[in-house]
């Protein structure tokens, strides 16, 4: 990034220009760059564009500074790839909504910067930029001259810097509140002593006296303002410096105009109108006090809603034993690499992703499949980093290491969910971005109302009552009420085995009116069996079952790995088939030993101009037996219809009659035969069934169910499942899918149990209802406080509100509302799975059962 100034020849007046390379993908010819540069020109800061192909960078000019996201919004609209990318910050300092705002503003004033999310709960900021255009000391620095700290954070797991950060401010808060509470009950016992024991007031006149009293009391409250204090002085000061008052600004204008009054009083009375000098030492330390203690209750909670994080840490065992040359040597994790033998004794985590070389054993995955039965693993199986290996000791070579690994995965897509920020989010920070003015405007116009009209000493009740406003505003609750819940509810729900790869899906999922469900590898266990094999007058079914074989080896499909393993328990040889093509929905052909042999659906074989009606006894027959029928043809004849039978899930009956009862309609859509869709939907309670669909289709049928019921959820966990998964409202991945329908879903189960898609449900909207119970506190709090501490309840019944009130009921806001979004930690699971994703204290998975979700 660079910046120039320039002389404009005609006015001779200087002109700010700025510049911008940004690497370009997608394009191969003068016409890729002439269209590019052209869209480029088009940005309305834009003074010049330079697009160069060998390089593939656009070197950009702007009038001004640069408008780094409108010339990647006009890359993109051309057709090309501007290449960007996400780092996570930690941000220390922020105390407040207030704060979020404007650490947030100024990142996006970093050139390069396209868009920044901060979360007050998490105290990390997300910041998307423009490739080799923003350096990290460039986006730490802004932070700092908003006032903030910032520090770029690895990839990789949670930050153990970050936990050591946050222990060591609690500490720090603690030993602050320690020093604040000793230094300020001396002050409160001299100033309201009388309240608390009768004659008290006369017996401090007679010993030490009224002056020396307060003298003592302002020397104590002096030490708690600049002592413990200092903190609030530090943040808010320069936040009203550059015109951007926060939470600790409020703090210290009421704190230091209830001192400033008081030393006034002290030590210049004179000074004051008649009836006036009275001291407030007890308010200023007390609010500084009990702002201390909820700031230190605040914090604790705050370090509790990151727990499913650590949990998911601490599954990584922190070193490995590498075999090398022979010899097995014991490195720290980050030290292995792919192609490395590591090796793991009975009892062990596995350290890293990969595959078995030597030996077998038996593993609890339960970590990531929620099953709680050991699986066997033997030469060429996967193994998978953080399970627990139960059994024998085994080598395997490493496959994915670091952030890579299955387990990084799952931390950064809980992280990720954590961070985001919800659409119900967008009122707040229109909120929070007028709120702490606002209550500063508020307290003037109390101070003048009732220094004008309010009772004598009415500069006393004035001050006393701005005071009061001041303190008992609390942004802090606002800016916690929706960023807690959502890492409270995304981390259990990763505790239950549901994963929101973009926190966006908790509100989306809410408003979900219809689930819709796959049934290969959803409903049914994808692990089909051949149950039958019919076949035509002048085959021999040896042969036939040889050449669908032959062909279905090279599908990916379910159905046809039923073929391929019928086959091989028949001791058949399979022979190779040559030109193999899959005709998504439809089926495959291949050459086979010389002969054109095509494996399909009924709807295939008549593409191929035959008529499957020759079973249609058969077929029939089966589609009532929930078996799926197949065809194959050899060489343009019709030889075979093959019956596959998958089945169900123990789980879909009961996960369908749990949907139904949140108050959800469910149907399925499945490019299977409309007679074996129809007996499964009918075994299982399903009511709607789209069968024959193609996976274009299915996002055709999402369509049309979104036209008639609203908000659409799609389960699924296939390749041909992406394509829906990606057009439904909601898209969920079956965890022991394939990896493409996990990448296009918006949250993932970590089983392929059905109960995870109702807990899902539940979770969803136990944490929305979490976090309008939080706002609702949040903003009512302030709506009916700042009026009675303004004094509007003075006129009728003669009630003001103490500042030390107010900044004990300010304090209780934050509190409550972390208390509030804590509760979710107790959420239990709406339909109970066999086990939970994370580990009980006893390295076993476990999961409380319940009839349904709390909030």
């Amino acid at each position: 990034m660079s910046a120039e100034t320039t002389l404009d020849q005609r006015t001779e007046a200087p002109v700010s220009t700025s510049s911008l390379s940004i690497e370009v993908e997608g394009m191969s010819c003068a016409s890729c760059v002439r269209r590019v540069e052209k869209a480029i020109a088009g940005v309305p800061s834009v003074t010049s564009a330079n697009v160069n192909l060998a390089t593939e960078r656009a070197d950009v000019t702007f009038d001004g500074a640069p408008e780094a996201a409108g010339v990647v919004a006009a890359i993109e609209k051309a057709g090309y790839k501007p290449v960007v990318e996400t780092d996570d910050f930690e941000i220390g300092g922020m105390t407040c909504a207030s704060c979020v705002k404007r650490v947030e503003k100024a990142l996006a004033a970093v050139p390069g910067v396209l868009d920044a999310s901060v979360n007050l709960a998490t105290e990390r900021a997300t910041v998307r930029h423009v490739v080799g255009s923003v350096e990290a000391s460039a986006i730490e620095s802004a932070v700092r001259k908003a006032g903030y700290e910032a520090r770029r954070i690895d990839d990789g797991g949670p930050s153990d810097r970050q936990a050591e950060t946050r222990t060591a401010e609690i500490a720090r808060l603690g030993r602050s509140l320690v020093v604040s509470a000793v230094l300020a009950v001396p002050v409160f016992l001299l100033a309201m002593g009388e309240h608390l024991v009768p004659g008290f007031h006369r017996f401090i006149a007679e010993t030490i006296g009224e002056r020396t009293s307060d003298i003592i009391q302002f020397v104590l409250t002096t030490g708690v303002l600049f002592g413990p204090g200092l903190r609030f002085y530090r943040s808010g000061v320069p936040a009203l410096l550059h015109g951007a008052p926060d939470m600790n600004s409020l703090v210290v204008l009421g704190a230091s105009a209830a001192w400033a009054y008081s030393v006034v009083a002290t030590f210049l009375p004179g000074s004051l109108p008649a009836g006036t000098a009275h001291v407030y030492f007890e308010a200023a330390a007390v609010i500084v006090t009990l702002i201390l203690a909820g700031r230190f209750m605040e914090a604790r909670a705050k370090g509790r809603t990151g727990e499913a994080i650590r949990k998911l840490a601490k599954l990584q065992p922190k070193t490995a034993r590498i075999l090398k040359d022979g010899v097995e040597k014991e490195v720290p994790l980050e030290a292995v690499a792919v192609g490395d033998i590591a090796c793991v004794r009975p009892g062990e985590r596995v350290p890293v992703d990969g595959v078995l070389t030597e030996g077998s054993s038996f593993i609890d995955e339960s970590m990531v499949t929620g099953e709680a039965i050991p699986v066997e693993k033997k030469l060429g199986s996967e193994v998978t980093g953080g399970t627990i290996n139960k059994s024998g000791a085994f080598s395997f070579r490493a496959s994915r290491v670091g952030v890579d690994t299955v387990l990084a995965q799952i931390i950064r897509m809980v992280q990720q969910a954590q961070g985001a920020k919800l659409p119900i989010q967008a009122m707040v920070d229109r909120v929070t971005g007028w709120f702490v003015p606002a209550v500063m405007a508020a307290a003037l116009l109390t101070f003048g109302a009732w220094l004008a009209l309010g009772p004598s000493p009415a500069l006393t009740f004035a001050l006393v009552n701005a005071v009061a406003v001041l303190i008992i505003a609390c942004p802090c609750a606002m800016g916690l009420a929706t960023p807690t819940s959502i890492m409270v509810g995304t981390g259990r729900a990763a505790e239950l085995g549901v994963l929101f790869r973009r926190g966006d899906a908790l509100q989306s999922l809410r408003g979900v009116t219809t689930v819709v469900l796959d049934k290969t590898g959803t409903l049914t266990k994808g692990k089909p069996e051949l149950t039958d094999f019919d076949v035509a007058d002048g085959f021999e079914r040896a042969d036939v079952l040889a050449a669908a074989a032959a062909v279905e080896a090279r599908s990916e499909h379910p159905l046809g790995r039923a073929v391929v393993e019928a086959a091989r328990k028949e001791g058949i040889r399979l022979s190779a088939a040559q030109g193999f093509e899959a005709i998504a929905g439809r089926g495959a052909r291949a050459e086979v030993d010389g002969r054109q042999v095509a494996v399909g659906s009924d709807r295939f074989v008549r593409e191929l101009g035959l008529d499957p009606d020759v079973f249609e006894t058969e077929a029939a027959r089966l589609g009532e037996a929930a078996k799926s029928p197949l065809y194959v043809v050899i060489d343009g004849r019709l030889a075979a219809i093959v019956a596959v039978a998958d089945p169900i899930k123990s789980s879909s009956a009961s996960a369908v009659a749990a949907l139904r009862d949140l108050g959800l309609k469910v149907a399925m859509v499945t490019g299977d035969n409309r007679r074996t869709a129809e007996a499964v939907a009918a075994s299982i309670g399903i009511d709607q069934v789209s069968a024959e669909v193609l996976p274009d289709g299915k996002v055709e049928a999402i369509r049309r169910l979104r036209d008639d019921s609203g908000g659409i959820a799609f389960v699924g966990d296939g390749i041909n499942d992406a394509p829906a998964l990606a057009a439904a409202d909601v898209g969920i991945a079956v965890g022991t899918g394939t990896d493409v329908a996990i990448e296009s879903a918006d949250i993932v189960l970590m089983s392929g149990d059905l109960a995870g898609v109702v807990n899902a449900v539940a979770i969803s909207r136990a944490t929305i209802r979490n976090i309008k119970q939080n706002l609702f506190w949040a903003f009512a709090y302030n709506v009916v406080l700042i009026p009675i501490a303004a004094g509007v309840l003075y006129p009728v019944y003669g009630i003001l509100l103490s500042p030390m009130l107010a900044a004990a009921a300010m304090a209780f806001s934050s509190v409550f509302v972390l208390a509030n979004a804590l509760r979710m930690k107790r959420l239990r699971p709406a339909m109970s799975e066999r086990t939970s994703a994370l580990p009980s204290a006893h390295g076993t998975a476990s999961i409380s059962t319940g009839q349904g979700a709390t909030g």
